[in-house]
C-alpha cells in the first residue's frame, strides 16, 4: 500500500521551526492539545520532533528560567530526548508500523529531505485493523466452507 494515501499534508500539520521560541511552542501545543509536533529547519527539512517531555525537561534543567522568560529561548536550544525518525514518501507500511509503535505520528519526507507531511498513528492502526478484520472474516468463511 502506498503511504501517500495516508499522508496528512504539510499544510494541515502544526509544525514549529528551530527559530520558534519555547513560549510559542508551548502555546501552540496547548492550543491544539498536541503532545508532540514536528520541527522544520530553514530549508523546510525535517529537523526532529519536540515533545511535552522535552519542554518540561528543559525547564526543569534550567530552574532560573521563568515562564515569562520562555520567549527568549529558541526551540533549537531545547534538547530532544528521542530521535523520531522520518520515512521517505516511497516507504512501505511495514516501515510505518514499526515506527508508529514508538511515535504518535511518522514524519514523511521527499527525496530532498523536505518535510511533506505526517502519517498519524491512528490511521496506521485503522489500516491494520481492517487487514485483521478482513483476514478473520476470510478465515471464518474458509472454515465454514471446509466444514460443509
Amino acid at each position: 500500500m502506498n503511504i501517500a494515501f495516508f499522508l496528512l499534508p504539510k499544510q494541515e500539520v502544526v509544525c514549529m521551526t528551530l527559530d520558534a521560541t519555547l513560549r510559542q511552542t508551548l502555546e501552540r501545543m496547548e492550543h491544539h492539545r498536541y503532545t508532540s509536533v514536528p520541527i522544520l529547519d530553514r530549508d523546510g527539512g525535517y529537523a526532529g520532533t519536540v515533545t511535552e517531555g522535552d519542554l518540561l525537561w528543559y525547564m526543569k534543567n534550567n530552574p532560573e528560567l521563568t515562564f515569562e522568560q520562555t520567549h527568549k529561548v529558541k526551540l533549537g536550544d531545547v534538547q530532544l530526548r528521542l530521535a523520531h525518525r522520518a520515512v521517505r514518501i516511497d516507504a512501505n507500511m511495514v516501515d510505518l508500523v514499526s515506527l508508529a509503535k514508538l511515535q504518535n505520528f511518522v514524519p514523511v519526507i521527499d527525496d530532498m529531505n523536505r518535510f511533506i507531511g505526517i502519517v498519524r498513528r491512528s490511521d496506521i492502526i485503522d489500516y491494520c485493523e481492517k487487514i485483521i478484520v478482513n483476514g478473520a472474516a476470510a478465515q471464518a468463511e474458509e472454515e465454514i466452507a471446509a466444514s460443509q
